[in-house]
């Protein structure tokens, strides 16, 4: 298997609880995530990874309803659940992504597996340094690095952040990074608060009954017509999850 995507998911959010199944457009968040990336070319298999907590049963049985596949293990050692769950596909790369993006792109999903593999990187982003819109955010690594991140990484914040032992060592892996050749990382369209939410809604309202297959430029055509919506959820900073872990260590 040449691309295995993990979609990483969980219920206990802090900021907005359960925000992986809540109602998006009349179907819950992640399965709207789901349908968008499985319009991605270059993926050769899909896995929704969460805990094997007892508060994700309900990803697990709405999984199930979508005929998703669903790896379950540890809720805080994130890069454990990666590892173990790509561990029995033996894929050469595994794309990463979150289940609160549910204006995730196929078509620059697409772009970035192809810089990944044309340029024979370790590991590739589209977000550092940012430059498309909060919630469009994905990274790819070789497989071999990331099972070298399992083994090695320490610190707490690199076991609940995935890539963040790859990303920290950029002597010793090769690092791509995918632009947007116009700057658009003001935006925000991930999901961690109500008006996160809120803004996906009227985005889905507008698009989705014209064209389920929207795109990125669709988005930014309504932006334009609708200024109001740009800034509707632009109070919250990017990364703050990330912050918080690394704050807590120097504390």
């Amino acid at each position: 298997m040449r691309v295995l995507a993990i979609l990483q998911a969980r219920m206990s959010s802090s900021r907005l609880p359960n925000k992986v199944l809540l109602p998006l457009f009349g179907e819950p968040m992640l399965a709207r995530q789901i349908e968008r990336l499985r319009r991605a070319t270059s993926i050769d298999h899909l896995i929704v990874a969460t805990s094997a907590a007892a508060t994700d049963d309900p990803i697990a049985e709405q999984c199930e309803k979508l005929g998703a596949v669903c790896y379950r293990g540890s809720l805080d050692d994130v890069l454990d659940r990666f590892e173990q769950a790509a561990r029995p596909h033996a894929p050469k790369h595994v794309l990463r992504l979150t289940a609160d993006c549910p204006l995730t792109d196929p078509n620059l999903i697409d772009q970035l597996v192809a810089r990944h593999i044309e340029s024979r990187a370790d590991y590739t982003t589209n977000a550092n340094p940012p430059s498309f819109p909060d919630g469009l955010d994905a990274e790819i690594m070789r497989y071999a690095v990331l099972h070298i991140a399992w083994r090695e990484a320490q610190r707490k914040s690199e076991r609940e952040h995935v890539t963040l032992y790859i990303a920290s060592n950029p002597d010793r892996f090769i690092i791509e990074t995918l632009r947007s050749e116009t700057d658009l990382s003001a935006l925000r369209w991930t999901v961690d608060e109500k008006d996160d939410l809120a803004l996906v809604e009227r985005i889905y309202a507008a698009l989705y009954p014209r064209n389920p297959a929207f795109t990125t430029q669709d988005i930014l055509h309504l932006l334009e017509d609708q200024p109001e919506l740009r800034t509707l959820n632009t109070s919250h900073r990017r990364n703050e999850g990330l912050e918080k872990s690394l704050a807590q260590e120097k504390s």
